[in-house]
């Protein structure tokens, strides 16, 4: 994995680096952006393995101006028919679909929280870093014909603790041409006390060490942003496939009032091409 990101990188940014690169590698992660990497209609019932690299435009921190060129590998296995039982949905949400009845399903899901380094930007610095971790909670979903709302829940259990984010939406996933299948999703996440403290507030000590001089600013628990997105799949060929992928999220509430956003507006990108290798 490589990044394109100024500032100092010490050795803990680079074993942070180093882990969420592994999941990178072994689910073909991107940070925020749908993907279902691995999961086709048309793979075959035995699965397979897609192989393949994914370049990402992302900001350097929630609420940051500034943004950062992520490269990643992409090695995503898949099984049977279906949309399969691994969905990637983001870098904190990988799903395994446990239960499934009646369009119902449910299951737990992992992923890696990425953290913050004061030199991300001018506004943190002084105000110390926080550290990212590994990510476990769970799932529901629904699905009422093309569309499929969705309730997830992810908590950090590694690292500092930055604690939980329930996210919940809608996705619709549709063909708008022959191999262009397109998934869209919209919806909104709530963050608790200590995630928005966390990544958006400012206590006595952090506001006397602030080098931009910022005062104190208390994060309370609330819905932090709302977003929509975006996720082609181009089947270049049988086996070769391009995605493309985009997400707004809006920060609101304590999040986007906070004294360490210099930006509302988060945008994210990615674009990918994969190899399937089928199990015979």
């Amino acid at each position: 994995m490589w990044v394109a990101a100024g500032g100092h990188m010490h050795l803990g940014l680079i074993g942070k680096r180093l882990a969420a690169g592994f999941l990178f590698s072994v689910f073909g992660l991107s940070p925020a952006l749908a993907g279902d990497w691995g999961s086709s209609k048309d793979e075959p019932a035995f699965g397979g393995v897609t192989l393949g690299a994914l370049a990402i435009v992302t900001p350097k921190y929630e609420g940051s101006s500034d943004y950062r060129v992520m490269g990643v590998p992409i090695i995503a296995p898949s099984f049977g028919r279906g949309e399969g039982r691994f969905q990637v949905k983001g870098v904190d949400d990988v799903r395994f679909r446990l239960f499934e009845h009646s369009g119902f399903e449910a299951g737990p899901l992992v992923g890696w929280r990425f953290g913050r380094e004061e030199d991300d930007g001018p506004r943190l610095r002084g105000i110390g870093d926080v550290d990212g971790g590994l990510v476990i909670g769970g799932y529901m979903a629904y699905r009422i014909g093309m569309l499929k709302p969705f309730l997830s829940y992810h908590h950090q259990v590694t690292g500092n603790d930055t604690a939980g984010v329930l996210r919940l939406g809608t996705e619709a996933r549709f063909d708008i041409a022959p191999g262009v299948e397109v998934v869209g999703s919209v919806g909104a996440s709530y963050a608790d006390d200590d995630y928005m403290q966390s990544y958006f507030g400012l206590s006595a000590a952090q506001s006397a060490a602030s080098v931009a001089g910022l005062g104190v600013y208390s994060a309370e628990a609330g819905f932090k942003d709302v977003f929509v997105g975006a996720t082609a799949k181009v089947a270049l060929s049988e086996l070769w496939t391009l995605q493309l992928s985009a997400r707004y999220a809006h920060l609101i509430g304590d999040a986007g009032d906070s004294p360490l956003v210099e930006s509302e507006h988060q945008w994210t990108g990615g674009v990918g091409v994969s190899y399937r290798f089928d199990w015979r």
